[in-house]
């Protein structure tokens, strides 16, 4: 390898044959090679600057002496670092300084690492000298016509990109100009269409009548991105015309008949489209598109303002009122043009409440994204997926739906619109920063390959040396960095990837849509419309919900800001649920204890699930909003379902194990099982509520709770009463019941027994201090579930301990050793005991003594024979039950326990059957009704029909008592009478609203069918 070669690769360059062929050219006879390869590494591309340095001195000798500059710090002479940047940038401006070398001293200026933008005035007034037009004319006219006006404005025109270019390759960060560059060229642009409008009217005059002309007020709306002033370096100018006539000073009627102005006036915009764009000596600059007008290719190309008005009014399609979000004045008529602007802006911003407004955008964004040809779909930085219209129709979109009423996101340019959409609060902080970013990256990507040959393209290049210069270009000047065109590559992937995905997420924002719906009077939150509003949705007390939104809505901060945003929304959901007055007070506490918390809002504002479904369990279960209120951290799961799952009884076990390890002290180690008790009930409710749950994991949930805790005090009890000596005796919960039958719901006590075994070879004289210590364990179990603790835990639902089921009852010991349970039951049970036995589960304590305790009583539980009177006393007593334990006053039909066809009808009648035959049959073997109930059904014990209807009627019931706890926050076995109780209870049970008294006739009905089958079953 020639040292040469190292020095070109050590520079940059990639074609090292051509650049080591060019190096060896005339026109670089007498310059330093080495100094020369130094100017040239200043450049994106050295081996695109050093052959445009050859043709540029080849075609005008002059320009070597250009090749430096006086340094103005130092006054000694340094490469023209602006000349090479330039060189290496575009092909295309150094060809236009070959043609047109009198503008090479654009390149006499030393770069800035942070470039002003030129005035947009003094470009306007350079293009119309340019022409020979009068800057301060109200309507200019050029002196300057045909071949000679184009190539003095388009020569112009150049002439002031490369200023732009140069002071754009000098800039530390090229990101953060993007903006400034975009507005210049944007302005850059629309001093054209002046000029251009200048000779447009010199030339129509000559062949129309200056006097038409002069007749004619005529304006140039720029749309897209000329009308954002975020234009790229070569880009169709989208435009649409607007003319009127002038009114004659005397009479006031207009100069010109309107089909005669508009034939001067197309002529005008043809005119102006030529002067711009048509074949020349000097290339045209760009395209004038005007098929943003309405209908398109096939409408006419000028029209008046009223003619506008109406097409928007009658047939204008939705993306025609995005397309006007952009309009701008840019030439003509400044005062035509800011009354078409103030005319059409009413109908952008209620464009989104149009039928179906944001499902046409969302659909149409599709549809361009279906369009692109396969072969570039991978390569397009402005169309394809990640690209920059998926940043644009996002932006759009959001400023389309929330401006009709929040004119602080009426801003035309992208970026500003994105710190504007920020500001208010509709994007969030991180997701707006990166779609800002990754916005400046897509644009400097798709001007750096435009600056090449200046044509109109937003793919990516393939040729790995034009990656290499494009990764190089984005990096600055000042940056040392040498990018390769692989992590070019994988930069771009990797914006793309992340633009795609915050396109998702906002863009198809289900909220959007809601919020569209909305008129502007229902969205603004002001006081009457708000209380009117309240009063049409259900809101009883329309002033006490006013005050709620005034207290939510109220100041500048970006929580209010938020609030007014989501409000409007979120009233009518909570006007679904069955209280919105006690839902807007709930969601009113729990946003104050939320709403500096940046996911809160942001999640209520991106996740329509989880904003829908807290309205709904605010307005629906004063159970989930009090715990809600003092666990406002919970809100958090909304957003993810995985968050609601049931967290199983090991996984609770073992986060309780590691909390008795932190926190040995009996009273912060009980506090912390209560409260992750109540963490639990909240997260299974919430879920219920989602739909998320069956009711019988609902069931099982509660009770992996219920037993975690009650595990967990008997550890903190054993810790206490033990005091560090060795135990006498180890204590077992035995859960009994619907605790056994692990079949509870929200407002369930524990009921159970307690069992317990002396270690083995425990002296005689130590058998009653074993059973005094198990006792004293007993004893403080349930004091540490029940007893009050500090800090209190506000909104708990205390877990109670029931032992009422055990041997005699109340009357019967507390506690009793496994021995003299088995003496109790070998000689003293009744049948009732024996039934009861038929749900007793182990829930915490020894699995040894568990093990011994089932082993003695399952041959008590499932006899070989039942007899004859111990039949007659189990119906004696469910009869008696019946009369005696149903509340005085309480209608039977009503009540889902023990009124007719009820909770304990099934479950007795289930209870006989096996207490008859699980001996006979293991099947019945199990402490829940509805294994046992299918295992009747199954050994032909029970007919399928009668089964299906005790079924029914017991998960029916079963969802009434869960509906009580879950709508008023206290337990009850009633069927609600009153209508709005009812309602809300037929909700949970899932009946559509509404529905209240068929709800009723249902329970009433299915619990008739099965009081009757119990009946003819059980008592025969």
């Amino acid at each position: 390898m020639s040292s040469l070669t190292r020095t070109l690769i050590s520079r940059g360059f990639s074609d090292l044959e051509t650049s080591e062929r060019f190096l060896g050219f005339s026109e670089l006879a007498g310059l330093d090679q080495i100094e020369l390869l130094d100017a040239l590494a200043v450049a994106d591309n050295p081996d695109l600057a050093l052959q445009s340095l050859v043709r540029l001195l080849s075609a005008v000798p002059e320009a070597a002496s250009r090749l430096s500059v006086v340094d103005p710090g130092s006054g000694r002479r340094v490469s023209n670092e602006s000349l090479f940047r330039l060189l290496g940038a575009s092909e295309a401006l150094a060809e236009f300084l070959m043609r047109h070398p009198e503008h090479l001293d654009v390149l006499d200026v030393a770069p800035s690492p942070e470039p002003v933008a030129a005035n947009a005035h003094v470009l306007r007034a350079s293009l119309l000298r340019a022409v020979g037009a009068d800057p301060a004319a109200g309507m200019p006219t050029a002196q300057l016509t045909g071949t000679a006006g184009r190539v003095a404005l388009r020569s112009r025109y150049r002439r002031h990109l490369c200023e732009l270019a140069v002071r754009d390759l000098g800039a530390a960060s090229p990101q953060s100009v993007m903006p400034v560059v975009g507005a210049e060229l944007a302005d850059l642009a629309a001093a054209a269409v002046e000029a251009a409008l200048a000779v447009a009217r010199t030339e129509v005059g000559e062949a129309h009548g200056a006097d038409k002309v002069s007749a004619v007020r005529f304006a140039v709306l720029g749309m897209g991105k000329c009308g954002a002033r975020e234009l790229n370096y070569i880009s169709d100018v989208d435009v649409m015309y607007v003319v009127e006539p002038v009114l004659d000073p005397a009479s006031g009627a207009p100069s010109l008949e309107e089909g005669e102005l508009v034939r001067i006036g197309s002529a005008m915009a043809a005119a102006l489209s030529r002067a711009i764009y048509a074949p020349e000596r000097e290339p045209g600059l760009w395209e004038v598109d005007a098929n943003l007008r309405p209908e398109g290719k096939d409408g006419q190309l000028v029209r008046t303002l009223d003619s506008y008005l109406a097409y928007y009014h009658r047939w204008a399609q939705s993306w025609e009122f995005q397309a006007l979000l952009k309009a701008r004045t840019i030439a003509g008529d400044a005062a035509l043009g800011a009354a078409f602007e103030q005319a059409v802006a009413p109908l952008i911003w209620a464009s989104s409440e149009r039928e179906g407004f944001v499902e046409s955008v969302q659909a149409m964004r599709r549809r361009v994204k279906a369009n692109i040809r396969d072969a570039d779909a991978d390569r397009q930085i402005k169309l394809g997926k990640g690209g920059l219209r998926d940043v644009e129709f996002t932006v759009q979109l959001l400023q389309l739906v929330h401006g009709k009423n929040d004119p602080s996101i009426r801003i035309r340019a992208t970026t500003g619109a994105i710190d504007a959409l920020t500001r208010a609060g509709y994007i969030g902080r991180t997701d707006a920063a990166l779609l800002r970013t990754h916005y400046t990256y897509l644009r400097v990507l798709e001007h750096r390959i435009q600056l090449v040959q200046m044509r109109r393209t937003h793919t990516m290049p393939k040729a790995p040396e034009q990656l290499r210069a494009l990764a190089r270009s984005l990096e600055g000047p000042l940056s040392l960095k040498r990018p390769s065109a692989d992590s070019l590559l994988a930069d771009w992937a990797k914006v793309k990837r992340s633009v795609s995905s915050l396109h998702e997420q906002i863009f198809y924002r289900p909220i959007l849509a809601t919020a569209a719906h909305l008129s502007a009077e229902d969205a603004a939150l002001t006081t009457d419309a708000a209380r009117a509003r309240l009063a049409a949705l259900g809101y009883r007390d329309a002033v006490g919900a006013t005050r709620h939104i005034e207290a939510l809505t109220a100041g500048v901060s970006r929580r209010a800001a938020l609030q007014r945003q989501l409000l409007p929304v979120l009233l009518g959901w909570l006007a679904d649920g069955v209280d919105p007055d006690a839902g807007l007070l709930a969601f009113r506490r729990v946003s104050d204890a939320l709403g500096t918390s940046h996911w809160y809002l942001g999640m209520l504002r991106d996740h329509q699930a989880a904003a829908e479904r807290l309205c709904h369990l605010l307005s629906s279960s004063r159970l989930v909003s009090d715990l809600l209120e003092v666990s406002p951290e919970a809100t958090a799961w909304l957003g993810n379902s995985k968050e609601l799952e049931p967290v199983s009884f090991e996984s609770q076990w073992t986060e309780i194990q590691s909390k008795l390890s932190r926190h040995p002290e009996g009273s912060e180690a009980i506090r912390l099982i209560r409260l992750l008790r109540q963490r639990e009930i909240l997260r299974i409710g919430i879920a219920d509520s989602s739909g998320l749950l069956e009711q019988d994991e609902v069931s099982k949930a509660l009770s992996d709770a219920d037993r975690a805790a009650v595990l967990g005090a008997l550890m903190v009890a054993e810790e206490e009463i033990y005091a560090g000596k060795e135990p006498l005796t180890h204590v077992l919960v035995v859960a009994m019941g619907r605790q056994g039958g692990r079949e509870i719901g929200y407002g369930s006590d524990a009921d159970v027994l307690f069992v317990h075994q002396p270690v083995p070879g425990l002296p005689e004289h130590q058998q009653e201090a074993a059973t005094a210590q198990a006792m004293a364990i007993v004893q403080k179990l349930t004091a540490l579930l029940t007893a009050p603790v500090r800090p209190a835990i506000q909104a708990e639902r205390v877990l109670s301990v029931d032992a009422d089921l055990r041997p005699e009852g109340r009357s019967g010991p507390l506690v009793r050793s496994l021995e003299a349970y088995r003496e109790y039951y070998a000689r003293w049970s009744s049948a009732w005991e024996a039934q009861a036995l038929l749900r007793a589960l182990p829930m915490a304590g020894s699995d040894t003594l568990a093990e011994a305790f089932i082993a003695m009583a399952d041959p008590i539980r499932y006899p070989r024979v039942l007899s004859e009177d111990e039949l007659m006393e189990i119906k004696r007593i469910k009869a008696r039950m019946e009369s005696e334990r149903l509340p005085r006053g309480a209608d039977p039909a009503r009540h889902v326990k023990l009124g007719r066809g009820g909770l304990s009808d099934v479950e007795w009648l289930v209870q006989l059957l096996q207490l008859q035959h699980a001996h006979a049959h293991p099947e019945l073997r199990t402490t829940a009704t509805l294994p046992a109930l299918h295992a009747a059904k199954d050994l032909g014990l029970i007919d399928e029909a009668d089964a299906e209807i005790l079924e029914c009627a017991w998960r029916l019931a079963g969802k009434i008592r869960n509906a009580n706890v879950m709508w008023t926050g206290k337990s009850s076995d009633l069927l609600p009478s009153a209508r709005r109780d009812l309602e809300a209870v037929a909700r949970w049970c899932g009946h559509e609203p509404g529905s209240a008294t068929a709800f009723e006739e249902d329970y009433l009905g299915v619990t008739r069918r099965a009081r009757a089958v119990f009946e003819r079953l059980f008592y025969g």
